[in-house]
C-alpha cells in the first residue's frame, strides 16, 4: 500500500475536520465525545493567518494522517501561553523574544494508530513546514520520561531543540516540552512523493 501526500484548501479542511480530528481522537487515546468541541476549534483555526494543511491518504482513499499549523502571533492563546511559560522560567531572553517574533506553529500532527510507524509523520511535518516562509517552527509535545517515544525521536532527528520544558498550559495539569527547529530543515531531503506501508 502506498500512501499519498496532499495539501488542503481551508475549505476542505472544513468539511473534513470530523474525520481528521477522529484521527486525532484515536492516536491521543482521547474521549470520543470531545469530537464536536474538537471539530469547532479546529474549523476556527483555518481563519489564522499562515494557515497550512497537509494529509496522508492510502490508494483506497482512506485518510490517515495529519498535519496543521499556522503563522504564530501574539494574539494567539498559545502564543501568550509559551510567553508566559519563558517568563516564569526566567528564559524570556532576546534570542527567545526573536524567536517568538517570527515563526509558524505546528498546532497538530497525528497518525491514526494502525498507520504508525512507517514514516508518515515524518513526511507530513517535512511537507507542512515547506509550505511556510517562516524562518523556525514551534510545537509542543506531551513530557514523557526520558524523551522515550516516536514523537521526540522524530523531532530530535530533524533537529528540534528545545525552548522551554516542563510547561503546564493554562487548562491542562499535563507537562509539555516546547520544541524548536530552523527552517528549512538542515541535512534534511526534501519530502518525497509516496511512502511505502506494506
Amino acid at each position: 500500500m502506498q500512501i499519498e501526500f496532499r495539501r488542503l484548501s481551508k475549505i476542505e479542511f472544513i468539511t473534513l475536520a470530523p474525520r481528521l480530528v477522529e484521527i486525532y481522537l484515536r492516536a491521543m487515546h482521547y474521549d470520543p465525545d470531545l469530537l464536536e468541541t474538537r471539530v469547532t476549534a479546529w474549523r476556527q483555526h483555518t481563519q489564522l493567518p499562515g494557515f497550512a494543511a497537509i494529509i496522508a491518504i492510502t490508494d483506497n482513499r482512506e485518510i490517515v494522517g495529519i498535519a496543521y499549523g499556522h503563522s504564530g502571533t501574539p494574539l494567539n492563546w498559545w502564543h501568550t501561553q509559551i510567553q508566559r511559560g519563558l517568563h516564569s522560567a526566567n528564559s524570556y531572553t532576546p534570542e527567545n523574544r526573536r524567536t517568538l517574533s517570527n515563526y509558524f506553529e505546528l498546532s497538530e500532527i497525528h497518525v491514526d494508530p494502525e498507520a504508525q510507524g512507517v514514516g508518515i509523520g515524518r513526511q507530513l511535518l517535512l511537507r507542512l513546514a515547506e509550505t511556510t516562509r517562516h524562518p523556525s517552527i514551534l510545537l509542543s509535545t506531551p513530557e514523557v520520561p526520558a524523551e522515550n517515544n516516536a514523537a521526540f525521536g522524530l523531532y530530535r532527528r530533524l533537529g528540534f531543540t528545545d525552548l522551554l520544558r516542563h510547561h503546564v498550559f493554562s487548562g491542562d495539569a499535563r507537562e509539555f516540552a516546547i520544541l524548536q527547529a530552523t527552517l528549512p530543515f538542515p541535512h534534511v531531503e526534501s519530502a518525497t512523493e509516496h511512502v511505502d506501508k506494506r
